[in-house]
């Protein structure tokens, strides 16, 4: 059996050829296919407004910039990459870890206790982690009681729903990101994007996104215009301190040919989650969550309790990379990073974080998963743990 990793693309022809096709076009970068790749994701989210970025981190980055400033307290989950809480550091801001609830998402009721004991937090940062969505319906209570801004981190839950409501949407949040790294529902290589249903933060994103640069309502009308009241067409000008997050028009040509594809994407997921759920039922392997149809399945988790058995997790997962399968852990607890302790974090009451990351681990989830492999992964992996 070959090497089988916890996550990996999926590239065909189809994605080769459109790749090619721009290669060959006119406009490598801030040509058409970056609109219309923001258009379709517009379509699948239901956003009004998108705007396509370098990467994960940087969509991040961009929407900090929107939100928040400097030392405003946001609360936010230790369950995630590194990238979501370090945006809030990039603005001078202070990340507050609460706890999650036992299907990995931030507790949503421990950010209402927050709220109430401190008026001066000013955002909350929410992941839907897994694929796993987040509780709608109390982040609809939490922004409307405290009027708090609210980023969604989407990352790994594009395709997924709650009570109808997509990833990605913005019905109750300021911004959500995307990632379209690999490992996720569709690759551009790597890349990102902002959804908002706000035109204002959308019309800020874009500048952001390239140095701050407006090339239309300009300020200085004496420079902008020729004597005769033409406008010079070499004309820009910076209104704000941007950054460099564009991306080219052949990462989103890929994205344009996986998007054909990201239904089968997720059903597949979905259809693999099911058959783990199944062949974990009365075993000593527990899945994070059970199936409910919501989770649009970037990972599948599951909890295995350690002091039970003669294996330790590191144990474990040495010997299934000897059979060629590769586990991964998601996450670290981000306030137990050495960066973050160094900064003052570390202490913080997260009981079920704590516990998470002692028992729980990913197994292999992607489209191209066969049968055969995933049946290799759970019989090698109840074998091993016996």
């Amino acid at each position: 059996m070959d090497f089988i990793p916890y996550g990996k693309q999926y590239i065909d022809e189809e994605d080769i050829s459109s790749l090619i096709e721009t290669l060959k076009s006119p406009y490598l970068t801030t040509g058409p296919k970056v609109k219309e790749f923001e258009n379709k994701i517009c379509e699948f989210t239901n956003a009004k407004y998108a705007v396509a970025v370098s990467n994960g981190t940087a969509a991040l980055h961009l929407a900090s910039l929107i939100l928040l400033n400097e030392n405003d307290k946001v609360l936010t989950t230790p369950n995630s990459f590194l990238a979501t809480s370090n945006a809030i550091l990039y603005l001078g801001a202070k990340p507050v870890f609460v706890d999650i609830c036992e299907d990995g998402n931030i507790n949503l009721d421990l950010c209402d206790e927050e709220l109430k004991r401190d008026s001066s937090i000013k955002a909350i940062y929410v992941v839907h982690f897994s694929g796993n969505p987040i509780n709608q319906n109390k982040l609809k209570y939490l922004k409307e009681t405290y009027n708090i801004k609210i980023l969604e981190d989407c990352a790994h839950s594009l395709g997924a729903t709650f009570e109808n409501i997509n990833a990605g949407s913005c019905i109750y949040s300021d911004l959500s990101i995307l990632s379209f790294h690999p490992v996720k529902h569709l690759t551009t290589g790597e890349g990102g994007a902002i959804t908002t249903n706000n035109e204002e933060f959308y019309k800020k994103l874009l500048e952001l996104r390239t140095h701050g640069i407006n090339r239309e309502n300009f300020l200085h009308k004496q420079m902008s215009e020729d004597k005769k009241g033409n406008i010079n067409p070499w004309y820009y000008e910076m209104h704000s301190l941007g950054f460099n997050y564009r991306i080219t028009d052949f990462q989103c040509a890929l994205g344009l040919s996986q998007f054909k594809k990201l239904n089968n994407f997720i059903k597949r997921r979905k259809d693999i989650a099911k058959n783990y759920d199944k062949a974990f039922l009365s075993t000593i392997v527990k899945p994070l969550y059970n199936f409910d149809g919501n989770s649009s399945y970037h990972l599948y988790v599951v909890k295995v309790n350690f002091e039970k058995l003669n294996i330790t997790k590191a144990e474990l997962f040495n010997k299934m990379r000897v059979k060629n399968i590769g586990l991964q852990l998601h996450y670290i607890p981000i306030n137990k990073q050495p960066f973050y302790k160094n900064i003052g974090y570390g202490n913080e009451n997260t009981p079920i974080m704590d516990n998470y990351y002692e028992e729980c681990f990913s197994l292999p989830m992607y489209p191209s998963l066969s049968s055969d492999e995933q049946n290799y992964v759970i019989k090698t992996l109840l074998k091993v743990l016996k």
